[in-house]
């Protein structure tokens, strides 16, 4: 397997956070995995990274979470999204939106002026 070539740009983790759990309820390996899954290890997200993320967006009351147990029957935090969580992932879509839209109109110029 090749090494992922792409960085995360900041503040797009939560984004993917986001979205993931709008599937439903996952423990954080498996959200680490869905995107890795989803990208074809293009993204890969360390868990340095990935928990203190889920952390915050708890704190913020984006997400829920409840110990239960793998499917692999070892114990872990399920997150799922809440009310405000999904409120968040709709903002942080049309905010994605703007920002390849304002990039892409910078890449597609031709010449200076």
């Amino acid at each position: 397997m090749t090494a992922p070539d792409l960085d995360l740009l900041r503040g797009t983790l939560d984004l993917l956070i986001l979205k993931t759990l709008s599937w439903g309820p996952m423990h954080g390996l498996a959200v680490l995995r869905w995107i890795e899954d989803v990208t074809g290890q293009r993204l890969q997200i360390e868990e340095g990274a990935l928990y203190p993320a889920l952390h915050r967006m708890e704190q913020r009351g984006w997400l829920d979470a409840e110990w239960g147990y793998t499917e692999r029957n070892r114990k872990a935090k399920f997150y799922r999204l809440t009310t405000h969580g999904r409120r968040q992932l709709t903002a942080e879509l049309s905010k994605w939106s703007r920002y390849t839209e304002a990039v892409g109109l910078v890449l597609a110029r031709q010449g200076a002026r």
